[in-house]
């Protein structure tokens, strides 16, 4: 083979690799949402959306942890400024993720109490 047709192909598989989702999934949601009729489908959104919460609530922990570490050690300089800013926004963003998935748990809820046992 053509060594650079060869580096060609590794460059486009490389680029095409780097594209594909390493963390699917478990659930499909639109199907999940779209076909949720009973009251054990609207329960399992229902987890679903509080164990995301719980995930994000983590994570907007590890960021201010992060922000502590940094305002401990003033010797990260003047980029110090920029880390501890994009911890803020991650803690803020992470904390504003769990309220909106508790939200669509506690709709979820609603609708499985309301639903025939």
């Amino acid at each position: 083979m053509n060594p650079p047709i060869f580096f060609l192909i590794l460059a486009i598989l490389s680029a095409l690799a780097s594209c594909a989702h390493m963390d699917p999934h478990p659930m499909d949601m639109t199907s999940a949402i779209r076909n949720a009729k009973t009251r054990a489908d609207h329960l399992a959104l229902a987890r679903h959306y509080e164990a995301v919460a719980k995930d994000m609530r983590l994570k907007a922990r590890e960021s201010e942890k992060k922000l502590e570490e940094y305002e401990m050690h003033p010797y990260y300089g003047p980029r110090a400024l920029d880390l501890k800013a994009h911890c803020r926004a991650s803690m803020s963003n992470y904390k504003r993720a769990a309220e909106v998935n508790m939200s669509m748990a506690k709709s979820h809820r609603q609708m499985a109490e309301q639903m025939k046992k």
